[in-house]
């Protein structure tokens, strides 16, 4: 058996290097850019979630007492702090649950209501064309009823069904229980825009 001669490996040509030195620069740029594109987004996906906590809460809604106003599975954004008046739709924290009403009365006016549903504030009837139906739904207060300092008198835009501050389950809201008030819907597409 003849051994073959070995020798030193062949020399690479100049065409072998430059490519190589192109797949290893290319492979540089690659984990640069893939990099600094996973920094960016962990960056925006912070800022994002630091806003939506301290500024703009997004809720979804469950349940109808405010229909026709929203649906259960619509997704809204809230606008946290600031000064609430009469018609705004507010959130508030409630045993543990965020739940979603229209500011009917603030703080030291007198509600009453009819038997039918029709709604007095200080001796004067409110316009609510957000209604399509008007009902006492339940209420156990002894009306008229004045509000408490610094608490909010909320209905839900579904009379019947809503249990809200005409039920002293719920009560008057206070300030420190509102999480925001509800601004913009954004699901489902065809509800897309602001909320009244």
């Amino acid at each position: 058996m003849r051994r073959r001669k070995t020798g030193p490996p062949p020399c690479p040509t100049v065409e072998q290097l430059e490519a190589e030195l192109k797949r290893e620069n290319y492979r540089r740029r690659y984990h640069t850019v893939l990099r600094s594109t996973v920094y960016s987004l962990v960056t925006v996906a912070a800022a994002a979630i630091l806003v939506a906590t301290l500024f703009l809460p997004v809720l979804r809604i469950y349940g109808t007492s405010m229909t026709p106003t929203t649906s259960e599975g619509d997704i809204v954004v809230s606008l946290k702090g600031g000064s609430f008046q009469r018609g705004d739709i507010i959130s508030f924290w409630f045993n543990n649950k965020i739940l979603v009403k229209r500011v009917i009365a603030m703080p030291g006016e007198w509600v009453d209501i009819d038997e039918d549903g029709t709604v007095f504030v200080d001796g004067e009837q409110l316009e609510e064309s957000y209604l399509t139906e008007k009902a006492l739904g339940e209420c156990d207060l002894t009306l008229p009823y004045q509000v408490p300092d610094g608490r909010y008198f909320v209905m839900g835009d579904h009379r019947s069904t809503s249990v809200d501050s005409r039920s002293s389950t719920v009560g008057c809201i206070a300030e420190e229980q509102i999480v925001g008030k509800l601004v913009f819907r954004v699901w489902p597409f065809d509800g897309f825009g602001p909320l009244e």
